[in-house]
């Protein structure tokens, strides 16, 4: 990975994007938005995650947040990522009316046997690109 894509400041604002392996368009259904805007809450009050923005595309994620309880954004945003892709799958598989379950669960075993350190369902691409927001004005540029 460039070190350019890399998490250098640890008390650093951070924009991030974040997506589904292949691009496949997941959050078309509200249950499974509804996964991630739940854990963003969690992570606000009780993981130290401080949120500037947020906004869930079709198939991918951007965040702006910075990390105030001393954890380092990277694992905060990997703990985030682990969680929400475990609850993301299991309510995939739970939910009756997925018409395409198959066929989403055939993609993410595919994108987790490339990977050594997934031991079934991959979820989330490995990359954020997380980029630094240095000013105000850069992060009013992003939310826009």
């Amino acid at each position: 990975m460039s070190r350019g894509w890399k998490f250098h400041n640890p008390a650093g604002v951070y924009f991030v994007s974040f997506a589904v392996v292949e691009w496949l368009d997941v959050f078309t259904r509200n249950e499974y938005k509804n996964i991630i805007i739940d854990s963003l809450q969690f992570c606000r009050k009780e993981k130290g995650m401080e949120i500037f923005a947020w906004c869930i595309m079709t198939n991918h994620v951007h965040l702006i947040f910075r990390s105030v309880k001393g954890q380092k954004p990277d694992l905060l945003l990997g703990d985030f990522k682990r969680f929400t892709s475990k609850e993301i799958v299991k309510a995939i598989i739970g939910n009756p009316r997925e018409s395409r379950k198959e066929w989403l669960l055939e993609q993410f075993e595919k994108a987790g046997a490339k990977a050594s350190n997934v031991s079934k369902y991959q979820f989330w691409r490995h990359d954020n690109k997380p980029i630094e927001l240095w000013s105000n004005n850069v992060i009013d540029e992003k939310i826009n």
